[in-house]
């Protein structure tokens, strides 16, 4: 049967149930392994989670792509539907009713305005000159009291506000709230400190058990329980699920999502409790599956799947043109471009970027985001402007996917500046795999896996972390002589081995070994691949 019935299509390997908590779209990783997965002969059917809340579904080269509408209401915590009656008296009640009440103040105003407007028309018409009379005295009285009461349900709301922003689970009473639940439940606390997990479970649980998949690969930590709680059910019913574990960060390293004290032990307690129940780990790094294995004490170290590009993809159009990175900033083929992509955030360090422009003449800096208009971004800009470099400072949005390599194979540099956080110690980013294959020299920050690797290939050079002084020494050192640092690409077997190609090698072999009596990958065909099909308006990051 295909993949809407309970078992996996004739004539494949069996069927894997890939789990996301995204929409899919942008996550590189989770789109490159359903595709290769597919294409080495699975029935794959990769669950994501849709961002409006009608589902959605495509084909993905031959894996199919769902997302699942999810509500959120255990996301919201009692305390956000509770008044704060000590603090803010005379706030609105956290029920919805103070945009109501905004609303209609300012459709009030609004038909005032017209009244007014509708007056004054008839009394210019009629000679008069100035409207006079009851009607006149009615509206202005009318738009006092509309004042006033603009006055005070902006007051009220301002008062909302404040309650809202004065309570954030991070106090002395959450982080005493915290430690009881820990140590009353153990890993089980999660069920407390972070019930938001339990809407993953409601969404995705029945689809997976629908699905009957052979094996679940489940992505990151809050996958990690859909899959492990889905293997439980099946197991109570007399069928064996195995789970692959695929960790893409180091949780207790991660920078909170959420500004409360509940938040990271609350998931931390949550991936310790199944972890368990994996039968294989996945992660993007050596270095963090060194962690892992400690962390977790795994019975094996798990197996390595870098964030490298798939060279060999076809895309949907293939004849679709790629997008000329040096036209966009309206460059000649001579200027010096440095260029960043990626997501925009103050812990990616791209202010250095900024602040090293005026040290740095007749040199333009090219930022390809997720997000080129937010608040970060506009501050950049904002920046480069008391600076006096604006004409120097270009902010693109993201291309699909496979071209992002092309697309920056058009600069001259590659920068990571990413400051030290502990996910940032220990693993190759995407970026980092996509700018080697357009042969860029690299200007890296010394976070230890990377600067390391840099330094051994010979690639670019390292800078000290948020040290501009220091950056502007390691561009100025790879302008001056990039042939140099591009020579370090014809080693042999180095882009051989960042590609996906390999990576999907290494993943196949996790499920073969976890499902021995799966038939055996099918023979590569002698045909080129077919090309993706994805929603017409997809773009994916760089």
């Amino acid at each position: 049967m295909g993949s809407d019935g309970t078992t996996a299509a004739a004539g494949t390997r069996g069927r894997v149930v890939m789990l996301v908590d995204n929409g899919v779209i942008g996550d590189s990783r989770v789109q490159k392994a359903a595709r290769s997965a597919a294409d080495a002969g699975w029935d794959v059917v990769l669950l994501g989670r849709a961002p409006v809340g009608q589902p959605q579904s495509w084909r993905l080269g031959a894996a199919e792509v769902r997302l699942i509408p999810m509500a959120e209401p255990l996301s919201r915590r009692r305390h956000e539907f509770r008044r704060a009656w000590l603090r803010h008296p005379l706030a609105y009640p956290p029920s919805g009713v103070a945009a109501h009440r905004t609303q209609t103040v300012r459709a009030w105003r609004a038909d005032l305005a017209v009244r007014r407007a509708a007056l004054t028309t008839a009394a210019r018409d009629s000679g008069a000159g100035r409207p006079g009379g009851l009607p006149w005295a009615t509206l202005r009285a009318e738009e006092k009291l509309a004042g006033l009461t603009r006055r005070w349900v902006g007051f009220r709301n301002r008062q909302l506000t404040r309650a809202r922003k004065g309570r954030k689970l991070d106090g002395p009473w959450d982080r005493a709230y915290t430690a009881f639940w820990r140590g009353l439940r153990g890993d089980g606390a999660w069920r407390r400190l972070e019930p938001g997990l339990w809407d993953y479970e409601l969404a995705y649980g029945p689809v997976v058990d629908e699905l009957a998949p052979d094996l679940i690969h489940a992505n990151d930590f809050r996958m990690l329980g859909v899959g492990a709680r889905a293997k439980i059910r099946a197991a109570a019913r007399g069928r064996r699920i195995a789970l692959v574990w695929d960790a893409h960060e180091y949780l207790p390293g991660v920078q909170p999502w959420r500004d409360n004290a509940r938040w990271l032990p609350g998931n931390v307690a949550h991936e310790r409790e199944y972890v368990p129940y994996a039968d294989a780990a996945t992660t993007v790094s050596g270095g963090l599956a060194d962690l892992l294995r400690e962390e977790h004490r795994l019975a094996e170290r798990p197996a390595v799947v870098l964030n490298a590009p798939a060279v060999d993809e076809v895309p949907a159009d293939p004849t679709g043109p790629v997008p000329d990175i040096r036209a966009l900033c309206g460059l000649g083929p001579d200027a010096p471009l440095l260029v960043y992509s990626g997501v925009a955030a103050a812990k990616r360090g791209l202010g250095v970027l900024v602040e090293a422009l005026p040290r740095l003449p007749g040199a333009h800096v090219a930022l390809v985001v997720n997000k080129p208009t937010s608040a970060y971004v506009r501050g950049l800009v904002t920046r480069a402007g008391e600076l006096d470099v604006a004409d120097r400072l270009h902010v693109l949005p993201y291309v699909p996917h496979h071209q992002v390599v092309r697309f920056l194979a058009g600069a001259q540099v590659g920068v990571i500046p990413i400051q030290h956080w502990p996910n940032h110690e220990i693993a190759l980013i995407t970026k980092f795999f996509e700018y080697s294959h357009a042969r860029l020299p690299l200007v890296v920050s010394d976070v230890r896996t990377m600067a390391d690797t840099v330094r051994e290939t010979g690639q670019g050079e390292v800078f000290r972390a948020e040290d501009v002084a220091d950056f502007v020494r390691a561009v100025t050192t790879v302008l001056a002589d990039p042939a140099r640092y591009r020579a370090a690409y014809d080693r042999p077997g180095l882009l051989a081995d960042w590609t996906w190609e390999a990576q999907a090698r290494v993943l196949d072999d996790v499920y073969a070994r976890l499902l021995p009596d799966a038939p055996p990958r099918p023979a590569p065909s002698a045909s080129a691949p077919a090309p993706a099909a994805v929603p017409a308006s997809v773009e994916v990051g760089a």
